[in-house]
């Protein structure tokens, strides 16, 4: 009789495990996932895409471009906003139960120039002045130029330096960084301190739309997001 109770406990067992591994809402989340970022949640994240056809990289648990692009895909086939930023929505969209809350990554260390949260607050100042009405991605590419620019002996040697540098950035001539600061843009800036850079490396931007001094044109263009163009 014993024997019997031990068997049926130990199909119990086996049988919950299973529904457990098997479905990927049991797994509880605890952070956002972005380009960066590496553990057993992004290898979970991979394996997911991987089994619905938008991931075809390795699963190594490193959330690098081809996660990016596939995050993005992923979100763009849903409905979602296709910041390539694994937040709460899109972890429910892919069937895992978003019972975590976002909180903001710490910045990586730059080398130079970056001092406080202070300097965070800042960063994130210029990207609402520079980018309000540019997708998110945008916002983090204005954010990763002048982070671009803090790591080159070609500009001031602080993130203050650069931002306040004479006609460096039109928001600041105009005031127009002086605007209430969103969290869109303060996480923009966060993830651009931490090291996402979707421009490849760009020390400029600008709109092409708008009159812009004519050697702006000789810099080397890496890219465009939204109506900005970035260039080296």
């Amino acid at each position: 009789m014993a024997r019997q109770k031990i068997g049926t406990g130990l199909l119990v067992f086996v049988f919950l495990a299973g529904v457990f591994f098997a479905c990927p809402a049991a797994y509880a989340q605890d952070r956002s996932l972005y380009w960066g970022l590496s553990g057993d949640d992004v290898y979970r994240l991979q394996s997911q895409l991987s089994a619905w056809g938008y991931y075809t990289g390795p699963l190594d648990g490193y959330y690098g471009s081809e996660t990016q692009q596939a995050v993005i895909l992923f979100q763009r086939y849903n409905g979602l906003v296709p910041d390539g930023v694994v937040g709460p929505t899109t972890w429910e969209a892919l069937g895992f139960s978003p019972t975590f809350d976002y909180a903001p990554p710490e910045p990586a260390d730059v080398s130079r120039g970056i001092s406080n949260r202070g300097d965070i607050y800042l960063l994130a100042r210029v990207i609402e002045g520079e980018a309000a009405d540019e997708p998110f991605t945008g916002k983090v590419a204005v954010g990763a130029v002048i982070i671009n620019r803090l790591r080159s002996a070609a500009f001031p040697h602080s993130l203050a330096g650069i931002i306040y540098q004479p006609h460096a950035f039109e928001s600041v001539s105009n005031g127009q960084y002086n605007r209430p600061v969103t969290e869109e843009s303060l996480r923009a800036a966060m993830l651009a301190m931490s090291g996402w850079d979707p421009t490849g490396g760009a020390l400029y931007f600008w709109n092409p739309a708008k009159l812009v001094n004519p050697w702006i044109w000789t810099r080397n263009i890496l890219t465009q997001i939204g109506r900005h163009v970035f260039a080296r």
